[in-house]
């Protein structure tokens, strides 16, 4: 199985001791969150976990710990968004050179190949333009691109509830012709740079610009990092339009603290207040404990890895490198 950590909340910006303290216990308890006691205890044995795929704004936390996964053996890659937008917008999130300094420290330990950018959502209004986003998009892709190989974007869907939270800043709807501009000048930048661009879960084709469709959640990226061939298909949860492979998601809705005005996973104020405050490092759940009415199921789980062709292809490396002397 692939591990999301997380679509839901920023686990390793917040919550590093408590997901270091999982895998050390071996599993973790998620609610689902469509229904508050119906629990699934998710295996975090490395004989199931082909890879956490982390997603934060802040992985300066993680740094340090990543020696931990790699003695164990686990494999990981990490999607790392950085905006630069104004506090009225992203709260808490690191300033924009704090951001751009920790990428660059997080891919010089693991690799550019597992650190992908994700300038995510664009957002149009009065003082975010166009122009604004390709000098914003421009200035951030010089400084990371010899640090990672790849940028995800997509482009802000707008909700009531985000409308709401963004009021102050007279959001602008993105037409397709917005698209197609930003498109043409975003992908001139990464051309420039030797980036490649793909897009988040967007259904409009921008291939003409030499954008394709992404997949953050991506087995063929697993393949070309890790070497391993895998065996897994699109994630049926997911809406349409993404083209993310299977994962389970260990994250919890309303528990981040970057307080993103855009951001869907963050949608009742009080009760992420709450949730935050019941946070315990120790505990199997995210948030709080196992409480009455709590059905815990053990979730079936296999590896996607095709083991046949993994030995083999192992064999094929050694040797290869007993031909070269190594």
């Amino acid at each position: 199985m692939i591990l999301s950590v997380s679509r839901r909340t920023d686990i390793p910006a917040f919550y590093c001791e408590w997901f270091f303290n999982r895998l050390r216990e071996g599993f973790v308890y998620v609610r689902n969150p469509m229904n508050f006691h119906q629990v699934s205890k998710i295996s975090l044995s490395k004989d199931v976990v082909d890879c956490i795929v982390f997603w934060t704004k802040d992985p300066s936390k993680i740094i340090a710990k990543l020696d931990q996964l790699d003695d164990i053996g686990y494999r990981y890659y990490f999607q790392i968004t950085i905006n630069g937008y104004p506090k009225e917008i992203e709260k808490n999130v690191p300033d924009l050179e704090s951001a751009i300094n920790s990428f660059i420290n997080l891919s010089e330990k693991v690799g550019k190949e597992k650190v992908i950018w994700r300038y995510d959502p664009v957002i149009l209004s009065k003082t975010l333009s166009i122009d604004y986003h390709v000098e914003r998009f421009g200035s951030i892709a010089k400084k990371l691109h010899p640090y990672t190989e790849r940028c995800v974007f997509s482009f802000m869907d707008i909700y009531s509830r985000t409308r709401k939270r963004l009021s102050g800043i007279n959001l602008k709807e993105i037409s397709k012709e917005d698209i197609k501009m930003i498109a043409e000048k975003f992908s001139t930048i990464a051309r420039q740079y030797n980036l490649e661009l793909v897009t988040c879960s967007e259904e409009i084709n921008l291939e003409n610009y030499g954008i394709k469709h992404g997949k953050c959640i991506d087995g063929e990226l697993f393949m070309k990092i890790f070497k391993i061939p895998l065996d897994v298909k699109k994630d049926n949860t997911q809406r349409k339009e993404c083209g993310c492979v299977k994962s389970i998601d260990i994250g919890t809705y309303n528990t981040c603290s970057h307080e993103c005005q855009y951001c869907y996973a963050n949608f009742n104020e009080g009760l992420k207040n709450k949730n935050i405050l019941m946070h315990y490092p120790t505990s199997p759940f995210l948030f709080s404990d196992r409480e009455v009415g709590d059905k815990i199921t053990e979730r079936k789980m296999k590896s996607f890895i095709k083991k046949d062709k993994e030995a083999i292809i192992l064999k094929n490396v050694n040797n290869s490198q007993l031909g070269m002397g190594i």
